[in-house]
């Protein structure tokens, strides 16, 4: 009996708590988005399964594990003075922690990301700035209401490193609301990630709606001119002038902007393609695993359940919506100075949930009007939103970091 009872005390099931069980059930929902609705599912199912057995208790597989070890060389010690490795997810996570697994990404991205429709408009990057709206919107509202509701239930309010964290939520961009939650605020890392990467994977729906009740039909319809040509030397100068500027002016946006900029420079210079193959296929792949499971494997019961985490969800979803909102109000400012030749459409765009956002405002052009072709026209305003964003970020630790 002694014996059994020693096994049956290794068993998880005795310790499962009622928080723990809701996360578990929360990751079999984002499970079925992934795998029966296909939304995002590169995404949303090593993010549900790092949230699964970060919850299951007794394995040890969170992003706070670590275990005991003899090893005298290696490991850190505790505050008993005992010797201790990181677990798994811990090791996993320390890519999130130190900041190491976002600026990669940007890399990748920029292999993927096209500046000519950009270069070709300048004008487009209005659409961007305007959405940023969502970013100062969700600051505000989680720095007012989280300090008016928190405490009335006893709960601390939000500082401002908080706010400024939870804010770039609107940036609608997962890596740089990483980026500026492990400079802002660590212990907000879990729901502000989650909720940035499962509104990206929402962006359909939320986006649409919105779209459809700022423009009218006879905006829908806009045929936009064609882009004008950009030659290959104005695109191998732009990241290299892009770098020079924006590292002088926001040094603290440096890791997200140069990365962004050095893919960018790999793809357009020609001389690297291995680069360009590896990194737009393979090395994204691993990096959006590695992002997702670390990021599921943080979200234990104990730090997601908590009143705060529904006002930075709730913060998310508003800057979802606002920024989708600025960028179509600035793109229908566009149209009335151009008198017609841009179509509000791609103010969506505004937001940088890239390629997502461009998408939607590819669909919805065409829906109105089958020769409508708006996805290049959509892509300046995609990207200079990611620039922008990344100086938001980089402009908030600056100042709300100190």
């Amino acid at each position: 009996m002694s014996i059994l009872e020693s096994i049956i005390s290794t068993f998880g099931i005795p310790f499962m708590t009622t928080g723990q069980a809701i996360m578990i059930l929360l990751s079999l929902f984002f499970m079925y988005l992934a795998i029966i609705k296909k939304y995002e599912p590169l995404l949303l199912l090593p993010l549900a399964f790092g949230i699964l057995i970060a919850n299951l208790p007794v394995v040890g597989l969170n992003a706070y594990h670590e275990y005991q070890t003899a090893f005298r060389e290696i490991g850190s010690y505790n505050e008993e003075g005992v010797k201790m490795l990181p677990g798994l997810m811990n090791f996993l996570y320390s890519g999130i922690r130190l900041v190491i697994y976002p600026p990669l990404v940007f890399l990748c991205l920029g292999t993927m990301t096209d500046f000519g429709p950009l270069i070709a408009n300048p004008k487009s990057a209005l659409i961007g700035i305007g959405g940023q709206l969502g970013i100062f919107v969700a600051f505000g509202i989680s720095l007012f209401f989280g300090n008016l509701l928190l405490p009335y239930f006893g709960y601390e309010g939000f500082s401002l490193k908080e706010a400024a964290a939870i804010g770039i939520i609107g940036s609608s961009d997962g890596p740089t609301a990483i980026y500026a939650a492990t400079r802002l605020a660590p212990e907000l890392l879990p729901p502000i990630a989650i909720a940035a990467f499962s509104y990206m994977a929402l962006v359909p729906f939320i986006q649409p709606p919105i779209m459809r009740l700022l423009t009218t039909a006879k905006e829908r319809v806009i045929i936009m001119p064609e882009p004008k040509r950009v030659t290959q030397k104005q695109k191998v100068l732009f990241p290299i002038i892009c770098t020079i500027i924006t590292l002088l002016f926001v040094p603290a946006a440096g890791a997200l902007i140069s990365m962004l900029m050095l893919g960018n420079l790999i793809r357009e210079s020609g001389v690297a393609d291995r680069y360009v193959r590896a990194f737009q296929n393979d090395l994204l792949s691993i990096l959006t695993f590695l992002v997702a499971l670390g990021i599921g494997s943080s979200a234990t019961a104990d730090r997601f359940l908590h009143p705060r985490t529904l006002i930075i969800i709730a913060c998310g979803l508003l800057a979802f919506a606002f920024g989708t909102i600025g960028g179509v109000l600035v793109a229908k400012l566009l149209c009335l100075i151009t008198r017609g030749k841009v179509n509000p459409l791609i103010g969506n765009s505004g937001v940088s949930a890239m390629p997502m956002a461009a998408r939607i405002s590819q669909k919805m052009g065409q829906k109105y009007n089958p020769d409508n072709h708006l996805l290049m026209h959509a892509m300046g305003p995609i990207v200079s939103s990611t620039i922008g964003s990344a100086i938001v970020a980089g402009i908030f630790i600056s100042y709300f970091a100190k």
